[in-house]
């Protein structure tokens, strides 16, 4: 289960990583990113981490 979470994470930031100009695909993307890095790294957290991703990536340029 671990490294099925971990793979997703690394799916969600490369997905990231290839995001357009779009803010409301940055956050959208940054969610899910924010969404597997709660999971795996705060034990279950993901709509906290979703949060601060989404918020991440509509800050970012």
């Amino acid at each position: 289960m671990h490294k099925l979470l971990t793979l997703t994470a690394a799916a969600a930031f490369l997905g990231l990583a290839a995001c357009g100009d779009s803010t409301l695909e940055r956050a959208v993307v940054g969610g899910a990113v924010g969404c597997a890095a709660g999971e795996v790294l705060a034990n279950g957290r993901c709509v906290e981490g979703a949060v601060v991703g989404a918020g991440v990536g509509v800050i970012t340029d």
